[in-house]
């Protein structure tokens, strides 16, 4: 299995995730110029946007660690895209979350894993 497929599959196990804890996905996979977003959900008046990380072992890090400050900025950059072309969530509120998946299936929801980078 590629890389691309198992991330695939990875949102799709984080998407589920979420809609069993009450969040509505608005989008998977948002692309544009600047990059994309995995996950873009809503719970209650917030709008989420989740970024999912996979890591078979924990050699490398946590999943987490590798959302760093550079990773942060262009989510954010992809976020401000989105909210452009999607002006009904302009005056929501707007939170980011990473979702990390561990190798033996264990997921972590860090929500409001970091701040907006402008």
């Amino acid at each position: 299995m590629n890389k691309r497929s198992v991330g695939a599959q990875k949102e799709a196990l984080a998407a589920e995730f979420l809609k069993s804890r009450g969040y509505r996905i608005l989008e998977m996979n948002y692309r544009c110029r600047q990059g994309e977003l995995d996950i873009v959900a809503q719970k209650e008046d917030t709008l989420v946007i989740a970024e999912v990380k996979f890591r078979s072992g924990t050699a490398c890090g946590d999943p987490a660690e590798a959302v760093d400050g550079r990773k942060q900025y262009k989510i954010c950059r992809v976020t401000l895209d989105y909210l452009m072309r999607h002006p009904q969530y302009q005056e929501k509120p707007c939170r980011f979350d990473v979702i990390s998946i561990y190798g033996d299936g264990q997921i972590r929801h860090i929500e409001d894993a970091f701040m907006f980078q402008g």
